[in-house]
């Protein structure tokens, strides 16, 4: 073996062995036998579990944004929205290499003291269980059904059973939660998900290919239009009701707080950036699509949640079937990207409640209880909060802006260690200056819809 041999050796060895253990490391094996035959995660599963990271619930609502926006102003923000993702990442893992830091907790730590790792801990709670509950309320909606506007749309079971306590949603996601996000919960490491996160992919890509087939059919038959390419804007008030959709797109490509994880699970480091690259690539794609084709077949009847449209007559040879289909490839790829994000949401929570605690890995006791108090409040919650539009209007605008823009554009501008150029810290005054703006607009626009609801019910 050479001397250069060696070194590599040692380097490679270095990386598995000098994980980072605190509230925010990866839930890596303890045991001698597990680290000597765990040689790192694979790029194509790191590929699926940042990709399942991201397609989550907020795919459901871009149809829905699409019709605020109209399409071509909508794609155009799908589009600019991955690229400044693409930017913050980079940032981010850039000067996590800058500072030898292991997580986006210790990042923040480095620039803001412990201040900032507690504002990031807190920022990742209100979002990943904001967006827990929405995967919760969308799962009952397909399952049990949902009403929008006085008009009941019929679940899956609903329409198989009719309606029982046994099809209503509060027994249904009981079931799910103890026979699905339990077991899946209990994975201690996040690569060994990769198998379900490749999973959930394929069923988010079953849903869009039903979805386009449904929409081409009918393009072809003549019996849908084609929708607007610009919005709507009548008055001030349309205008600023455009800035609602922004949270929404924010909130479905954020996944910073689970590329440090990947990263570190990886055999080589280097691939993070290739893997990032890939991810967003395969998203973007199948957000553009998925808008595309959920406008086009709904039009102005979209609803926040486009899965509740598919109880409908779609007038095409065998349309019950394809609309359960639909709806159910849905639920399950939810299902399976559940633990995905109670991750990071378990470790942030325990780094709060106990930041002087041994590991979370190493206490089978509290990481029980933390998995399991975590998954019952989503669990309520989803009971409680009638929308998905409402709960990503309120984590979209406030904590998920934060960790996918604010926060890594402030560590380039705090610059801790020296490193930023001209570009990053022109680039990050942009990132936080239209993430404050809009999100702020579609803040005040929503406050506003929801005051004149309560001065003037039928508006």
């Amino acid at each position: 073996m050479t001397i250069t041999d060696n070194k590599k050796t040692k380097q490679s060895s270095s990386r598995k062995s000098l994980q980072p253990i605190d509230e925010q490391s990866p839930l890596l094996p303890r045991n001698k036998d597990d680290e000597e035959s765990y040689s790192g995660a694979s790029f194509i599963g790191s590929v699926f579990n940042l990709s399942t990271t991201v397609i989550g619930a907020g795919i459901m609502a871009l149809p829905a944004a699409m019709k605020v926006l109209g399409l071509g102003l909508g794609i155009g923000a799908i589009i600019f929205v991955a690229l400044l993702t693409e930017t913050s990442l980079e940032m981010l893992m850039r000067f996590s290499r800058v500072g030898k830091a292991g997580s986006y907790g210790e990042v923040m730590e480095n620039a803001f003291g412990i201040a900032g790792r507690k504002v990031l801990q807190i920022s990742v709670l209100i979002n990943n269980v904001g967006i827990l509950v929405v995967y919760m309320i969308i799962i009952g909606d397909v399952l049990s059904g949902t009403s929008s506007s006085g008009i009941h749309h019929a679940g899956v079971l609903e329409g198989w059973f009719g309606e029982h306590w046994l099809t209503g949603r509060t027994f249904v996601l009981l079931v799910t939660t103890i026979f699905v996000f339990a077991p899946l919960a209990c994975f201690k490491r996040i690569d060994s998900l990769r198998y379900s996160s490749a999973l959930a992919v394929a069923l988010a890509i079953v849903f869009l290919v039903i979805t386009a087939g449904i929409t081409v059919t009918k393009l072809l038959n003549g019996s849908i239009s084609m929708p607007r390419l610009l919005p709507k804007v009548t008055d001030i008030t349309s205008f600023w009701n455009l800035f609602t959709a922004v949270p929404v797109i924010v909130t479905a490509f954020v996944c910073h707080y689970n590329v440090h994880t990947i990263d570190t699970e990886l055999g080589d480091s280097s691939l993070i950036q290739p893997v990032v690259r890939a991810s967003l690539a395969l998203c973007s794609i199948v957000y553009i699509f998925t808008s595309l084709f959920g406008f086009l077949l709904f039009g102005e009847s979209t609803l926040d949640d486009v899965l509740a449209n598919f109880d409908t007559n779609l007038d095409i040879p065998y349309g019950n079937l394809f609309n359960d289909v639909v709806r159910l490839s849905y639920a399950f790829h939810l299902m399976l990207v559940f633990p995905i994000m109670l991750f990071p949401l378990r470790l942030n929570f325990d780094g709060l409640l106990f930041p002087s605690a041994r590991p979370l890995v190493l206490d089978n006791c509290r990481f029980s209880l933390m998995s399991t108090g975590l998954i019952c409040f989503v669990y309520v919650a989803a009971n409680f909060i009638p929308s998905i539009w409402d709960a990503f209007q309120f984590t979209g605008a406030t904590a998920t802006v934060c960790l996918g823009f604010v926060f890594p554009a402030a560590i380039a501008l705090r610059d801790p260690h020296g490193t930023a150029t001209k570009k990053d810290q022109i680039l990050s005054i942009v990132m936080i200056v239209l993430a404050v703006f809009s999100n702020l607009v579609a803040i005040y626009s929503d406050a506003n819809s929801l005051f004149l609801k309560h001065v003037n019910p039928n508006a």
